[in-house]
């Protein structure tokens, strides 16, 4: 049986898993976090935690209008 834990990870795995697949078939990808949160489906402290992490691990960088685009 699977641990809440694991489960939680998981799905933040196939979220992040999502989001990178989003990134990676549509060049020139720009979304803010709302939009963000809107197509995959976020709250929107999951969906900052992410990009946040996104952006810390050098895939994903903050334009000055705030869109997230791949760095």
């Amino acid at each position: 049986m699977m641990s809440f834990m694991s489960c939680a990870y998981a799905d933040v795995e196939s979220t992040v898993d999502m989001i990178l697949g989003g990134y990676a078939h549509v060049p020139g990808l720009r979304l803010t976090r709302d939009q963000a949160c809107r197509v995959w489906a976020l709250d929107e402290t999951r969906c900052q935690g992410i990009f946040d992490a996104m952006v810390d691990a050098g895939f994903l960088r903050r334009g000055t209008d705030g869109a997230y685009i791949r760095a």
